[in-house]
């Protein structure tokens, strides 16, 4: 089992930068693990914004942030990133990470078993 626990959002203008960050912890180690970055906004159901491959070999970025965001992990350090530029008012929403032992990677939610409390990126216009 693996435990998640996000870092680095907060209140940014249009046009800025935040880099999010995906720390893990517990006895299995990381690098067994698809992880990913979901979003989700008020009012509306949680999608896929970046995930990644087990080794970090493979990456996938959703439409919407493609060229803006990126997505990396460090699995000696236990950790996941999301770095996002060019940051837009509709970026605005809680972001959660989420981890799967069972798959080398996956774009769909329902696939991750292990998720983080979340944490609020909110951008101004």
């Amino acid at each position: 089992q693996v435990q998640l626990v996000e870092s680095g959002g907060g209140l940014v203008q249009a046009g800025g930068s935040l880099r999010l960050s995906c720390a893990t912890s517990g006895r299995t180690f990381v690098g067994s693990y698809a992880m990913g970055w979901f979003r989700q906004a008020p009012g509306k159901e949680r999608r896929v914004v970046a995930v990644i491959s087990r080794s970090g070999g493979s990456t996938y970025s959703a439409d919407s942030v493609k060229g803006r965001f990126t997505i990396s992990r460090d699995n000696a350090k236990n950790t996941m990133y999301l770095q996002m530029n060019s940051l837009k008012p509709e970026d605005t929403a809680v972001y959660y990470c989420a981890a799967d032992d069972r798959r080398t990677w996956a774009t769909d939610s329902g696939e991750y078993a292990y998720w983080g409390q979340g944490t609020q990126v909110t951008v101004s216009s």
